[in-house]
Formats: C-alpha cells, structure tokens, sequence
C-alpha cells in the first residue's frame, strides 16, 4: 500500500456549486499521490450530498470533516482536518480556488525543509466563475488567457499568473513586491512543522487568520518561498456577508502580540492547555 505524500485541505462553507469546480480541478492533477481533507465549517446536507455524489468519480480519496455551524470557525475546523490528514505535507487551499493541472506539482518541486510555500491566487469576475464547465476545467480552457479575455477578462499585469513561464515566471516570483505570507487559498508546509507550532490559532475568525500561522512559523525559524506566479489557482467570485470589524480588530491584536512577544507555539491550537 503506497503512503500519502500530500494532503489537499480545502475549506468550504456553503459553496456546494463552487466545491465542485474545485473537485474537478484535482482530477486533472499532473501529480497524483495525494488525498484532499476537506474541512467543512459547518455546510448543510447540500455540500454531503454533493461529496457523496462525487466520491466515484474522483480519482483521488477524499476525508470530509465537518462540525456543526457556530459562525466563523475556520480555524477550528482547519486543525480538524490538520490532524486527520495522513500527508507528510500539506497544502493549504479553499473550496472558491480551481487549481490548474500543474498545481501540486509546483508545491512538490519547491518544497523544501526549514521553509513553508507561498502561492496567490487569480481572481475571475463573477460572470467568468459562472461560465466555468467541468470540460473547460478538463481541458484546461479556464486557464488560457485568450479564453478568459473571449469572456470578457480586462487587461491586467496580474494576467502574468497565467502567461509567465520559464525565466519570465521565475523572475516575477523573485521581484514580486507581495509580501510571501501564509494565504490560506495558497500555501504549503510540512506538517511536522505546523504541529510544532499547534496549528491555526482557534480564537481567531475572519481577517488574517491564516497569515498568523504563517507569522509563528516564521518565528519558529521557517523562511517563506514565493510562488505566486508558479501555483496558480483561479479563484471564484462570491459575496463575503460573514465579514464583520470587530472580527478584523480582534484578529490584528492577536497578531501584533505574535510578533511583539515572538510567539511559536499558541496555546489556543490543537493542543490545549
């Protein structure tokens, strides 16, 4: 029986139709040793019924963990799925993020010890994250910058994600100005690291969240790699009704005392005190 080298974890709220694309998008991986754990804050029986449904016509095996709906509880739900993944390394990403075929391949050629993988995302106007088929994710029509300029994509230096190849997307990688921090739609570590530092820190809701992981791996001594113009994912539109301020204050305050105090280890993630 051949061991899980990565696991996919996918966070998903009530995205059922946007889920699916995403599915797909993992059918047509070059690299193929892998699982997806898709951490599920709290979906009703729609998103079941849809992984259900899927599950025969995936060619990858999938983990759904699931809790019940308290409001924002991504990072909660996040350390479930951390635990349960059977992957040496994980990749981080969201259930509104269709990967293209090369997706996990670029994580697997720049991984490296002592250091956590941050990717972007590209980000498609709602009309676009409609049209999007299961063929033009199966032939890879979504990630052609002719085909997204036919349906309307306005012109963009961040159209690079999608052309830059060889020395040019080296380069943007390299000289991008964008900070390398942990973004959950894109980002990659060892596992044993993230353990090291007890995972995403359960207080925190919307705003941020993810970059604190990030910040206390850094503080344990891990350097961040850019790969924004060689993981590319498509990230689908969608209504952000669950953002609230006081969510956002509460999230910077925890994250100016992870970097004032050089917090590692927060004792509000997986393992509680």
């Amino acid at each position: 029986m051949n061991t899980i080298d990565i696991s996919v974890i996918i966070s998903t709220y009530n995205q059922p139709l946007w889920l699916q694309k995403v599915l797909w998008s993992f059918n047509q991986q070059s690299f193929k040793n892998f699982e997806v754990v898709i951490a599920d804050d709290g979906s009703n029986h729609e998103t079941l019924d849809l992984i259900k449904n899927m599950t025969d016509e995936l060619n990858y095996p999938i983990q759904h963990v699931w809790h019940e709906d308290n409001g924002f509880q991504k990072t909660i739900i996040l350390n479930n799925a951390t635990v349960v993944a059977k992957g040496a390394y994980l990749v981080y990403t969201d259930g509104d993020c269709v990967a293209r075929d090369d997706f996990l391949q670029q994580h697997v050629n720049n991984r490296q010890k002592g250091h956590f993988l941050s990717g972007g995302y590209f980000k498609l106007p709602m009309n676009i994250s409609q049209l999007i088929s299961r063929s033009d994710i199966e032939k890879q029509l979504c990630f052609k910058i002719d085909w997204l300029k036919q349906h309307g994509l306005k012109y963009s230096f961040k159209n690079n994600k999608i052309t830059a190849t060889g020395i040019k997307k080296r380069l943007l990688n390299l000289l991008t100005t964008t900070k390398a921090t942990w973004n959950g739609h894109n980002a990659s570590g060892w596992k044993s690291d993230i353990l090291a530092v007890n995972g995403f820190d359960e207080r925190m809701q919307y705003g941020g969240e993810d970059r604190e992981l990030g910040e206390r791996l850094i503080n344990y001594g891990l350097k961040p790699i850019k790969i924004r113009y060689s993981a590319i994912c498509l990230h689908l539109d969608h209504a952000r009704g669950y953002v609230k301020q006081d969510m956002i204050d509460k999230n910077l305050k925890i994250r100016a005392a992870t970097k004032s105090e050089h917090v590692i280890k927060t004792a509000f993630g997986i393992e509680k005190k």
